[in-house]
């Protein structure tokens, strides 16, 4: 084993085949736990959603389903960024894998970009759960709509999507330090364990948006 491999390896593992083995388990445990969390809140959804069906489908109509369509494109396009930074990682590309890495950030941002720009668009019109929750007079579909079940249902949408938000936010600075490790040489043929379980970390996160989605921006549109 080269001196690079050997300082890759942790000193409970015997070599680094059963050391990539037991990280990938060790992400896909954590994993599951974050399907469990996500699953509560999709849960709560759907039992709202069957309650104040009207209510849901008329606040959904309040949402910009094209801005949620384009965070759809963005994070499908950073997926395959992703799957390619870890082909190159396996390939021991080190800059390709450093590029891939760099524009699976820049989605990210974009993704994030859009969505500052749409909660910006929910304090203006005062559609944040709270104190100062008000629904236009000018909106004909919310007339006879109980205002409470349209909050109930932003609440929901705030929850899911800024949990989603926040877990983009953490994805990012991890890809960040995986930038300076790849940029550092920290990664060949034998070693991309670090590259590979984020690699699954991405993609979870952007499962989770293709179900938000249609859930949230869609429901009305059928």
């Amino acid at each position: 084993m080269s001196n690079e491999h050997a300082s890759a390896l942790a000193h409970q593992f015997d070599d680094l085949d059963q050391q990539f083995e037991a990280s990938t388990l060790g992400m896909w445990v954590f994993l599951v736990q974050e399907i469990l969390f996500f699953g509560g809140l999709f849960l709560a959804y759907s039992i709202y959603r069957l309650q104040y069906p009207q209510a849901f489908e008329a606040a959904s109509r309040l949402l910009d389903y094209k801005l949620g369509a384009l965070n759809t494109a963005v994070l499908i396009c950073s997926s395959l960024t992703m799957a390619l930074a870890v082909r190159s990682a396996q390939l021991g590309q080190r800059r390709a894998l450093v590029n891939y890495l760099l524009m699976t950030i820049a989605l990210g941002a974009v993704f994030l970009g859009v969505k500052v720009v749409e909660y910006g668009d929910k304090f203006e019109h005062h559609l944040v759960p709270g104190p100062h929750f008000a629904l236009s007079a000018h909106e004909p579909h919310l007339i006879g709509i109980n205002p409470q079940h349209v909050q109930l249902f932003f609440s929901l949408y705030f929850a899911m999507t800024g949990m989603h938000a926040l877990h983009m936010v953490v994805g990012i600075g991890i890809l960040a330090v995986l930038v300076v490790m790849a940029w550092r040489g920290r990664f060949s043929e034998e070693y991309y364990t670090p590259v590979d379980i984020v690699g699954l970390y991405w993609h979870f996160v952007d499962i989770v948006w293709i179900f938000l989605f249609p859930l949230l921006y869609l429901i009305s549109r059928h």
